[in-house]
């Protein structure tokens, strides 16, 4: 015998969506500077700053728009603020190892 999960609930959407805001951010910004030390010329190519910027935005809104598929507030809490850290320890690592 399985047990019975519980249905997706529009309960919790003022946590999916504080935790998909501030976490997601955090996550579009940590995202952005991983993606612009792994194309050329790093954090300092042409044009790069612009670019790294105006990347934040679509990575925040799809963070924003699938927060919504977990089953509730603490599990989006939990999972964004992971993926944060790893994310934020993905780009320190990085930077270290280029230096």
């Amino acid at each position: 015998m399985s047990a019975v999960r519980p249905r997706l609930h529009s309960r919790h959407w003022f946590g999916k969506t504080c935790a998909g805001a501030v976490l997601g951010y955090a996550l579009a910004v940590a995202l952005s500077g991983v993606i612009a030390l792994l194309t050329p010329g790093g954090f300092a190519g042409e044009g790069k700053v612009q670019f790294t910027m105006w990347m934040i935005a679509p990575i925040w809104a799809t963070v924003l728009g699938f927060v919504f598929l977990f089953r509730d507030s603490l599990r989006a809490w939990l999972w964004l603020g992971l993926a944060t850290a790893a994310a934020f320890g993905l780009l320190w690592a990085m930077k270290s190892w280029l230096e």
